[in-house]
């Protein structure tokens, strides 16, 4: 039986050094509030969960102890260790796993930090569940995803253009959802900030290899919907975009 792990190991074959070389991934303001908030605590043990190209690892593993960057693709982690080896970063080690069943002892990690990644998560609930587990007492979640909208026009569109893209998109939850399912865990929301991430056409489906019939479906969808929807993405001829982004501290 073919499984959501399944489909997101054959999406992101072949595609480590894509997301390693992206400037969507390598950058971003969100990069100077993880550092600030993690080097406020000496010698931190950090899980960087849902790695893809290692970026979140290399940004913070100067401030930190340790860093575990942790991935279902065991191709992108060999791009991590070859890419922490080049850079001659000592103190971040790779395991592969989901991140519905982490490897790790109860209260391993002063911090979890997870970008870009929620959004391809089997399951949700047992996920934010078991990055509870792993944290520390005053332990601290940073997440940074794509959300979803409570309008449903928005949102349809925004989870069906991400799905015909990339068939290992489950859901970009919207900030509701997130603080139901961060205190359903008992996780406590100390801080919520959106911000806007645009993406170039182009790059966003060469990135994913996204097949030309698969294109061509959203292009047809971008072409096809109300003004409202239009204007809210700021959608532009040559099919770039805008989307919502969540930056979330949760503390256990």
């Amino acid at each position: 039986m073919k499984t959501q792990h399944d489909i997101n190991q054959k999406q992101y074959a072949n595609k480590s050094v894509s997301y390693l070389h992206s400037q969507v991934h390598a950058q971003g303001v969100e990069f100077k509030k993880i550092i600030n908030l993690i080097s406020n605590k000496q010698q931190s043990r950090v899980l960087d969960l849902g790695c893809g190209g290692g970026h979140v690892s290399y940004q913070i593993a100067p401030f930190v102890e340790s860093v575990v960057a942790y991935d279902l693709s065991l191709e992108m982690l060999e791009t991590v260790a070859t890419t922490a080896e080049t850079k001659q970063i000592k103190n971040i080690v790779v395991q592969q796993g989901p991140a519905e069943k982490l490897p790790f002892a109860d209260a391993e990690f002063d911090f979890v930090v997870s970008r870009y990644s929620a959004h391809h998560w089997q399951s949700i609930r047992q996920a934010i569940h078991e990055i509870q587990r792993v944290l520390c007492d005053g332990g601290v979640f940073i997440l940074i995803d794509i959300i979803g909208s409570n309008r449903p026009a928005l949102d349809t569109f925004l989870q069906t253009i991400e799905i015909v893209r990339d068939p290992s998109h489950v859901r970009d939850y919207s900030l509701a959802e997130w603080i139901n399912l961060a205190e359903g865990a008992d996780l406590t929301v100390e801080l919520i900030e959106k911000q806007k991430l645009s993406l170039n056409f182009k790059a966003w489906v060469e990135r994913m290899k996204t097949p030309s019939h698969a294109i061509h479906t959203i292009q047809y969808l971008q072409q096809s919907i109300s003004d409202e929807v239009r204007k809210h993405f700021h959608i532009q001829e040559d099919g770039s975009f805008e989307v919502d982004v969540g930056y979330f501290v949760f503390r256990k």
